[in-house]
């Protein structure tokens, strides 16, 4: 039987948890937002492979769906820069709009959402022949963005109105608003499209939407021992595909927060470097890891165990993460 390099390593006794070694090596992509670069990582080693230059202020990434490609959010050049996997070179740019900050990719492979901070817009580009499609008017400082599984529906949050914004994905119309609370950062549908996740950063709760009838069923509040709540900021949330387990991200409070999917309640705080920003899954579900921007590094999440196992140094300032699915 071969046994994997990180297996290895826990028998060799480095300190590492193996009930949730992954089958797989995945890369990991990291944006340093200060930075100006891509720190790139294997997830079996759980070592840095490399450093790329990029743009200014890089902060949200994504994947192509067919993984030959990741986009990232050069907000300060106005621009969503495509760099190629397999040279890891920068070798376009995508007409994203002024100050894009996140993003997202429909089911299909096309087109990109962008939402545009600046600009109060969502933009739609046609990853095809990079042209733009759509711009949509939302709420003030637009950020999060997540489509629906069925492709259907594109939510972007908007930090200053406050308010959850949901678009028909072919006729790009706002179809209703969902107000929710102070700040909202980040937008998660569920594997099963039910439900939308929703953080919010100042109010410090995370909204539950009903994504069918888009009302609220619960809004999750954070308490942690010896963290005062000025301090618990949710930002990034993600949801296991059976729906088990969501993690929110909890900014300068330091940790991650592991929910019951049916309970909604919180049943574990997991303590991670400092200003926890965003979260990414190994595809096999086995690793979350969570990007720490104070402390320049990224924490490795075992899923199962639901222990830390490792910090990883990156470049200033680690805002974004993506991980291939190959």
């Amino acid at each position: 039987m071969k046994v994997s390099r990180l297996a290895a390593a826990v028998a060799a006794g480095v300190g590492l948890v193996c009930a949730g070694t992954p089958t797989h090596a995945y890369t990991v992509y990291v944006s340093n937002e200060k930075g100006n670069s891509l720190t790139v990582i294997d997830s079996e080693t759980l070592e840095v492979l490399e450093t790329v230059p990029v743009g200014q202020r890089p902060r949200g990434i994504t994947l192509t769906k067919d993984g030959s490609k990741l986009l990232i959010c050069a907000s300060d050049e106005d621009t969503v820069q495509v760099l190629d996997v397999a040279s890891r070179k920068i070798v376009g740019d995508l007409p994203s709009g002024p100050d894009p900050e996140l993003l997202d990719i429909h089911p299909s492979g096309s087109p990109v959402y962008i939402a545009n901070e600046d600009d109060n817009l969502l933009t739609v580009i046609d990853l095809a022949n990079e042209k733009v499609l759509a711009e949509v008017e939302v709420g003030v400082e637009p950020e999060g963005v997540g489509t629906s599984p069925d492709g259907k529906t594109v939510v972007v949050t908007s930090e200053t109105t406050n308010m959850a914004h949901f678009i028909d994905a072919e006729t790009y119309e706002i179809v209703d608003n969902v107000l929710v609370g102070t700040r909202p950062r980040f937008a998660e549908f569920t594997a099963d499209g039910t439900k939308l996740w929703v953080t919010s950063e100042v109010a410090g709760t995370v909204s539950v939407i009903d994504a069918a009838t888009r009302k609220i069923v619960k809004v999750i509040g954070f308490e942690i021992p010896g963290v005062q709540p000025e301090y618990i900021q949710p930002v990034g949330v993600r949801v296991t595909r059976d729906g088990s387990k969501a993690f929110v991200a909890l900014g300068p409070a330091n940790r991650v927060a592991v929910i019951d999917r049916k309970t909604l309640e919180v049943e574990k705080y997991l303590l991670v470097g400092k200003r926890v920003w965003q979260l990414a899954f190994t595809p096999d579900e086995t690793l979350l890891f969570a990007t720490n921007g104070n402390s320049n590094d990224v924490s490795v999440i075992d899923v199962q165990s639901l222990k830390v196992i490792k910090s990883i140094p990156t470049g200033n300032a680690p805002w974004g993460v993506a991980i291939s699915q190959d």
